[in-house]
């Protein structure tokens, strides 16, 4: 079986950010993307919030990503990931291209965007119905189209889809936006730009192709028919989590509401050496450089991980037999008891370990209080106490 230190599931900003900082700290990484890397950056027009870029196309930004990972030669793989498992200790990525065996997992594979729901959406997707602006815009030219949605997204490509298009109807379930105030001013200022307040679309309507939209207000019920001959849905996205699904299920995977994976200031989630970054974790923003932040977060996080286990577990779980004692760097008293054990040629067998610092460890060998003297064979502890003086030991 094939066996790497960093797996990294997903090449979006994420991904290859984390790709950037694993290599940089001298890991193995492998990174796996079953589509083009840049992830969804690469379906959008303009991009004017990196910093240092003042403006690029998602495309041109998702390059650069690419190639910036590329000099520190992580291997690329393209291959789909149909599941993870967690077995005899073991984190194994299963994909179609066979079981790669991981010392630490990154998923990074993002979000995609969210179905209206209504008749007529899946009937009529790639036949009017689009969730990509930049993707199927000219499709359009000179026609009536709409737009559904009133964050930063919809509002953004309605001003795009207006190079294209001959009018642009915006449908927003509320009376004002949610998008940020200079993309709204753009829009509203745009006069082939149309804004149906306060509505729904109940249905998309058409034969071959897309004719109309089934409207109803919220406020009043009125209904109304819109004709238009393409419809860009933009309400929001949801996690790529579909090959978690076993793990989520079972309560090992935490998520939060809507399916976003849980994870704390470290990029951990739940289950111990996997970590997860982007669009896909359970966050406030949702944006280029929010994710690349968490990519390399997750990184550094992994190589801590990887380094502790590594380390300790040849010290600790490896040799026939050992004593170890786990003690708190940030307790005064116990760095004095560390110290005094360290000092005396009578310990100098003993395996000194920052429980405070390695708190993996410390759980997986069931520490439940520091300091603490274990007295561990061939990885399976015999025997533990609490201690409070290197004479202690002789308890042992």
């Amino acid at each position: 079986m094939e066996k790497r230190e960093l797996v990294i599931i997903g090449a979006g900003p994420a991904g290859l950010t984390a790709a950037i900082y694993g290599r940089r700290s001298g890991l193995d990484v492998l990174l796996l993307e079953k589509g083009l890397p840049g992830g969804q950056i690469n379906t959008t027009d303009e991009i004017e919030n990196w910093p240092g870029v003042k403006h690029a196309s998602g495309q041109e930004l998702a390059d650069m990503f690419r190639e910036h990972a590329e000099k520190f030669n992580p291997e690329f793989r393209e291959a789909e990931v149909e599941g993870i498992e967690f077995k005899d200790g073991k984190k194994l990525v299963l994909t179609d291209k066979g079981i790669v065996e991981a010392q630490a997992i990154i998923l990074a594979t993002g979000a995609s965007f969210k179905k209206q729901g209504c008749p007529g959406e899946a009937e009529f997707t790639g036949r009017g119905v689009s969730y990509c602006a930049v993707c199927d815009a000219a499709f359009f030219e000179e026609q009536e189209v709409a737009v559904i949605g009133g964050g930063n997204t919809a509002v953004e490509e309605a001003v795009y889809l207006t190079q294209f298009a001959s009018k642009v109807y915006i449908i927003h379930r509320r009376d004002s936006f949610r998008a940020d105030r200079i993309a709204v001013e753009r829009a509203l200022s745009n006069p082939k730009i149309s804004v149906i307040w306060d509505s729904v679309v109940e249905e998309i309507r058409g034969t071959d192709m897309v004719e109309s939209l089934a409207l109803k207000n919220v406020k009043t019920g009125e209904k109304t028919v819109l004709p238009v001959s393409g419809v860009f849905v933009f309400i929001g996205n949801e996690p790529n989590i579909g090959f978690l699904k076993p793990l989520i299920d079972s309560g090992l995977l935490k998520t939060a509401r809507g399916g976003w994976l849980r994870v704390n200031e470290r990029m951990e989630t739940s289950i111990e050496g996997l970590f997860a970054a982007g669009d896909l974790i359970d966050k406030y923003l949702r944006q280029v450089v929010t994710a690349a932040g968490d990519g390399a977060t997750a990184a550094m996080a992994a190589y801590a991980y990887i380094s502790e286990q590594v380390h300790l577990e040849g010290k600790l779980l490896d040799p026939e037999e050992v004593t170890a004692v786990f003690f708190s760097s940030v307790d005064e008293a116990q760095v004095r008891l560390a110290a005094e054990i360290e000092a005396s040629p009578e310990w100098n067998r003993v395996v000194l370990v920052d429980g405070y610092k390695n708190s993996r460890m410390a759980e997986k060998l069931q520490v439940q209080s520091l300091p603490s003297a274990l007295k561990i064979q061939k990885g399976e502890v015999l025997k533990r106490i609490q201690i409070r003086s290197a004479e202690e030991l002789k308890g042992l």
